[in-house]
């Protein structure tokens, strides 16, 4: 059976051929788990159910790799946790919070008949792999240490845009954000950033001497090369996440 899927990158139906036909390997960005999922939450799921399902039926069950991801470290995290618990110490409000939104995030989505992933990563669980591409990228000239941070230098990759089919002078015009001074570009976007006080915090990697905690992007780039190598066939999620968050995903990994 032939199957045909749209790619965003080139913007048209292109016949789909696995990398390893024995090895099917897919990865979906998931959840955020700081509130409940609405339905613009469950139209992935359900979508790349369906195509898990085609797949499985296409390479066989045993052939295809599934990994959704749970981010469970995030600013909107420690903004309802502080919200909601005031009285708690702010970590110990973070599990409170992701811990009940992930049940019922799965109760949510297992009512809708939905097959689990073959791997549901947890970002707190990544964290090296996150810091050592940090360290990889500062390596190789992709990124930079300033001021607490690591950074992704965009300048350094000249097809940046290239998923999204945005110019960096078409989103540098457009930036409507103040750019924080000790970035070297306007888009140059965060793989590492100090934490405050009380907040997740782990040792930071490229020799920063405070401890600090992930960015949004860098988090699915670990997780997907842990589980599925750096290569691999299919990257779903929302459409909202091209850009920046897939974009931004393309240029670190």
């Amino acid at each position: 059976m032939s199957l045909t899927l749209y790619n965003t990158m080139t913007r048209r139906k292109e016949a789909f051929e696995p990398i390893d036909p024995a090895n099917v390997r897919m990865y979906v960005c998931g959840p955020t788990v700081y509130d409940y999922a609405h339905i613009g939450n469950a139209r992935p799921v359900i979508v790349f159910d369906l195509l898990f399902r085609l797949l499985r039926l296409t390479y066989g069950a045993d052939h295809v790799t599934y990994v959704r991801n749970i981010t469970d470290v995030d600013d909107k995290i420690n903004a309802r946790a502080a919200r909601d618990f005031p009285d708690l110490a702010l970590n110990d409000a973070i599990r409170r919070v992701t811990t009940a939104t992930e049940k019922q995030f799965h109760d949510d989505i297992g009512a809708l008949g939905v097959l689990p992933p073959t791997v549901e990563p947890r970002a707190t669980e990544h964290i090296d792999g996150m810091k050592a591409l940090c360290e990889a990228l500062v390596q190789r000239g992709h990124a930079y240490v300033a001021d607490g941070h690591v950074l992704f230098d965009v300048s350094s990759m000249p097809d940046y845009g290239k998923l999204s089919n945005r110019s960096l002078e078409e989103m540098e015009a457009g930036a409507r954000v103040e750019v924080a001074p000790y970035k070297k570009g306007p888009m140059d976007f965060v793989l590492w950033k100090p934490s405050k006080a009380g907040e997740p915090s782990w040792p930071s990697p490229c020799g920063i001497a405070e401890g600090g905690r992930p960015g949004w992007h860098i988090e699915c780039s670990a997780m997907s090369e842990k589980h599925l190598g750096p290569v691999f066939d299919i990257h779903g999620g929302g459409i909202d996440l091209v850009f920046p968050h897939h974009e931004n995903e393309i240029a670190q990994s």
